[in-house]
């Protein structure tokens, strides 16, 4: 991409201080990442975000990166943006349970963002590893598509420990069954064309099922065993989250939305990460991968308005340094947008959409001016001179996303799949 006219005192500082990475290949020696080492420090959670999902080279360095944290600096445990529920199955499978042909059975239902080639790499790694790498879900059930893969495993708890209150979560499943979807895309505008009789029904019965499972823990236990009882309960704040999600979200798009409401999915996943950190050994180190948009530690806001106090913010709040978050990001090729469309199974389709010029002012512009290869860069030890005279300081402006620490990613080029592009260059903000 052209250089701006302009002069960019940062693109300067990136010229001088970008360390180069040597390629994406996912079975390459690692030594070119060894500068993370030390930019990631003592952090007990590093996440690594993407702009956007279905991006083939973000997938890739995701994988580069999880090997390097794993094999030189004892991280055990890879945390994805993939259900709390469902997670457990997968986990057991990278520990060796059940055949290698399994993994597509596992994954059947769910949106393909890349999960499969890290869980193969676990299950090989795991043969010979001592720890194991494990693996833990953390978001609410089928991303939002439906209440199903929490509140069924719940539902077979209750009959275990609780019968008479099972019929209760019998009649949530049965209207959760009628919107169920693929994705949030599809279950969302299936929820809102429910009566509001059902959809109200739907919260009460699972607020009166939370609160029960909360007010009989000891009996519960008494029942059964403490992990599984926070396991159901966990659930089924996952099922109580998603049905908050679809009200915020559906006041969203009527223009009607309460100030940051649609943060509920990102608490979730905040507490999610908290809860598996807390039973894990102590300290276990956790690799994290979402989206840019959920790892970051700033708020977001969409047109003026404050939408979503995301998943990075919440868990800097509790962990502070302890929290390192690396998001990619592009400043030029093609990029995977999802166009909704009802008809297809997951409710949207992915168009290869070419990238725009990178907007004046932000990290991304920054990156083009310096025009550079494959890198890597520290934004923390940059001098604030050189940022604020640029107009940038850490949070500031960048495509997609913000927040203190993220890896980003330049690449420039495209490929026959959609959002698939060739990397161009690497950094730490």
């Amino acid at each position: 991409m052209p250089a701006s006219s302009h002069h960019n005192p940062f693109a300067d500082w990136l010229r001088a201080h970008a360390v180069p990475l040597t390629h994406l290949d996912r079975e390459a020696p690692l030594d070119d990442l060894e500068p993370l080492r030390a930019i990631i420090g003592k952090a007990r959670v590093v996440a690594i975000g993407e702009n956007s999902h279905f991006i083939n080279e973000f997938a890739l360095m995701h994988e580069r990166i999880l090997r390097f944290l794993v094999e030189r600096c004892g991280f055990t445990v890879l945390a994805f943006e993939y259900g709390f529920s469902e997670g457990f199955p997968l986990d057991a499978w990278t520990q060796g349970e059940g055949t290698d042909d399994d993994l597509s059975a596992h994954l059947a239902a769910a949106i393909p963002v890349g999960l499969d080639e890290p869980l193969c790499w676990m299950r090989r790694h795991n043969r010979t590893a001592s720890p194991p790498v494990r693996f833990a879900g953390i978001d609410i059930p089928a991303a939002g598509g439906s209440l199903l893969p929490a509140l069924a495993p719940v539902a077979d708890y209750l009959r275990q420990i609780d019968p008479e209150t099972l019929p209760a979560a019998q009649r949530a499943m049965r209207i959760a069954e009628s919107f169920a979807g693929g994705s949030g895309a599809v279950a969302a505008p299936a929820w809102a064309r429910l009566s509001a009789a059902e959809q109200d029904a739907l919260s009460a019965v699972l607020m009166r099922l939370l609160i029960r499972f909360r007010s009989v823990e000891p009996l519960y236990v008494s029942r059964g065993d403490q992990r599984s009882y926070e396991i159901a309960l966990r659930r089924l704040e996952g099922a109580c989250h998603a049905d908050y999600t679809f009200r915020a979200m559906a006041d969203l798009f009527a223009g009607s939305g309460l100030t940051a409401d649609t943060s509920a999915r990102d608490i979730y996943m905040a507490g999610s990460v908290l809860w598996h950190l807390e039973r894990f050994e102590p300290g276990t180190r956790v690799v994290l991968a979402a989206h840019n948009a959920h790892i970051q530690k700033s708020p977001i806001s969409f047109d003026g308005h404050l939408t979503t106090l995301p998943m990075g913010q919440h868990l800097h709040s509790v962990l502070g340094d302890e929290y390192f978050a690396l998001g990619l990001t592009s400043t030029a090729g093609h990029t995977a947008d999802m166009r909704r469309d009802e008809n297809t199974r997951f409710g949207f389709t992915i168009d290869n959409t070419p990238l725009g010029p990178p907007e004046p002012g932000s990290i991304e512009a920054a990156f083009a001016d310096a025009d550079l290869g494959l890198s890597i860069a520290d934004f923390h030890r940059a001098r604030r001179g050189a940022l604020g005279s640029a107009g940038l300081a850490p949070g500031g402006r960048r495509r997609g996303t913000r927040g203190d620490d993220r890896l980003a990613v330049r690449r420039r080029g495209s490929g026959s799949r959609p959002g698939e592009c060739r990397l161009r260059s690497l950094s730490v903000l």
